[in-house]
């Protein structure tokens, strides 16, 4: 396993590690992951997404967590927090992203991990996340103990253009504060 340092970003980031998320985004989009856009992904589109993201974890609403390894970012984790009154039990882990270099040596499971015990932490005891059906994310989320839900087909345009089916997956987890 290699030595990731794995943190929170809880404020503005800086304008190194900003450009950092902006090109892991990019790296994720070119290598045909299906992280909600199409190929080529412009930098003024995935600094409109991070502004938007950050924004989110000003006011609370997510979380992100962030890889790095030799001071360069290598992975990131997304958790949706869901603040309806019937849904505050709940989150959605978005955008798993590894480097297309980092990949295939432990850091997606890793980073699913990390992103569990904040989800914990957060008082949040079902995860559900979905994934294109047949890809290493398919494979991640069952080998990590999620439950596969079903696919929904042309659910996705993927960074190719085309429509393609996702798998749903949940996960119960112990969460760290009593449930009302």
């Amino acid at each position: 396993m290699a030595d990731w340092h794995i943190s929170e970003i809880r404020t503005t980031p800086s304008l190194e590690l900003f450009s950092c998320l902006v090109e892991l985004l990019q790296d994720a989009v070119a290598s045909g992951a299906s992280v909600g856009f199409q190929a080529p992904l412009s930098t003024k589109d995935a600094r409109n997404y991070w502004a938007e993201a950050l924004e989110e974890v000003g006011r609370g609403d997510r979380v992100i967590l962030i890889a790095s390894a030799n001071h360069d970012v290598v992975g990131c984790v997304q958790l949706l927090l869901l603040s309806s009154a019937n849904a505050r039990h709940r989150a959605q882990v978005q955008k798993l992203i590894v480097l297309q270099r980092a990949r295939r040596k432990g850091l997606g499971r890793t980073l699913l991990a990390a992103i569990e015990k904040m989800a914990a932490a957060h008082g949040r005891s079902l995860l559900v996340a979905d994934t294109p059906t047949g890809g290493a994310g398919e494979h991640l989320y069952g080998a990590a103990g999620y439950t596969r839900v079903g696919a929904i087909p042309r659910y996705l345009r993927g960074p190719d253009g085309h429509f393609h089916p996702t798998t749903i997956f949940y996960r119960e987890i112990e969460s760290r504060t009593t449930e009302m």
